[in-house]
């Protein structure tokens, strides 16, 4: 209870950065600053707008909970990622899609095994559902691949045909997990019973809808700050847009999550740590990834989903070892080491890509 009162603490503190964000806004501060002060304001909103959704969830039932868990888990990154659509940053939105998925397959995965691993000699979690979340995640890998694959072995393919081929795919994914969604909440949903046990409403209703709504419009403005800091702060510094999404923008949109899973992971609850990461992953994939590439059509610049070969190896590696270490349903310290220096090796090689 007082680790949860220091850490709620820590984000009711990092409010102070919304202010500062905007007086630096208004006040034309440096772009790396302005960057860095919008990017921390927008950790806490996305904190309560998890903790909100959460809420609510529990006064609307299984059904309607669970609809509104998808519609606002990952909203801090689809408002960061439709916000560089619109300023045509579409290398830094697919490159934010690759760097969530590793950062929540290695980063935060690793992190919750090995923190947790130091306190409990073996973890054990629900191989079924660990394994259902992964295996989900190498059918997102088949989806990123093919259309990438396809233009390489098609040149001089007009681009309406690859867009084209993006749309279909996107809709197939999106199909793919209203599959996902159903089994979870509906014909399986024994296999993910500990997150609804985990704790109760921290507000009424009334309260979690406005603080909902407050964070949401918090984060739309705070993004459009941070968005339109991404091109100065290229040239200035010489980071690539890739570094930026893959590294940056990735960690910010999916902090607070990250915090909320490795605590789940300190206090031995690995079942509901491991439905975090690896589901935070899936959405990403299956359901923000195809959301952008339709959302794309509203704006001049159209987000198809050819990823980089580079990117591509890297999400099917970090899948594949992430299907090895949960497929025995048990884990240890040393195998969260594993995933942490996989994710340092590949952090390394995002920065000094050209």
């Amino acid at each position: 209870m007082r680790r949860r009162l220091s850490i709620e603490k820590i984000f009711l503190g990092m409010l102070g950065f919304i202010p500062l964000a905007i007086l630096g806004w208004l006040f034309h501060c440096p772009s790396i600053w302005l960057m860095f002060l919008a990017s921390l304001a927008i950790i806490p909103l996305s904190k309560y707008i998890g903790q909100a959704t959460e809420s609510l969830a529990t006064y609307l039932g299984p059904a309607l909970g669970g609809i509104l868990n998808v519609t606002f888990g990952n909203a801090t990154e689809l408002i960061i990622g439709i916000l560089a659509l619109r300023h045509g940053l579409t290398e830094v939105v697919k490159a934010s899609i690759t760097g969530s998925i590793l950062g929540n397959l290695l980063l935060v995965t690793g992190s919750a095994i090995f923190l947790a691993g130091w306190k409990y000699k073996k973890l054990q979690f629900n191989k079924t559902a660990a394994l259902a979340s992964a295996s989900t995640l190498l059918l997102a890998v088949v989806s990123l691949a093919v259309p990438a694959f396809f233009y390489s072995t098609a040149p001089g393919i007009d681009r309406w045909v690859t867009e084209e081929l993006s749309v279909a795919v996107a809709i197939l994914i999106l199909v793919a997990y209203l599959g996902n969604l159903f089994f979870m909440l509906w014909t399986h949903k024994h296999l993910y019973g500990e997150a609804g046990k985990e704790e109760s409403p921290s507000w009424n209703w009334q309260v979690s809808a406005f603080i909902l709504l407050a964070s949401t419009v918090g984060v739309s403005f705070l993004s459009e700050i941070l968005v339109t800091t991404i091109e100065p702060v290229v040239h200035s510094l010489g980071w690539t847009e890739l570094f930026i999404g893959v590294i940056f923008i990735a960690i910010i949109g999916n902090a607070a999550e990250h915090t909320t899973a490795i605590t789940m992971a300190i206090k031995n609850k690995m079942d509901l740590a491991l439905q975090i990461t690896l589901g935070s992953a899936t959405q990403i994939a299956m359901l923000v990834a195809p959301v952008l590439v339709l959302a794309s059509f509203l704006f001049e610049k159209q987000l198809g989903l050819v990823f980089r070969p580079f990117e591509l190896v890297t999400i099917t590696l970090a899948v594949l070892v992430t299907n090895l270490i949960v497929e025995d349903g048990e884990a240890h310290w040393f195998e969260g080491l594993q995933l942490l220096i996989a994710y340092g090796i590949m952090a390394v090689a995002f920065f000094l890509h050209p």
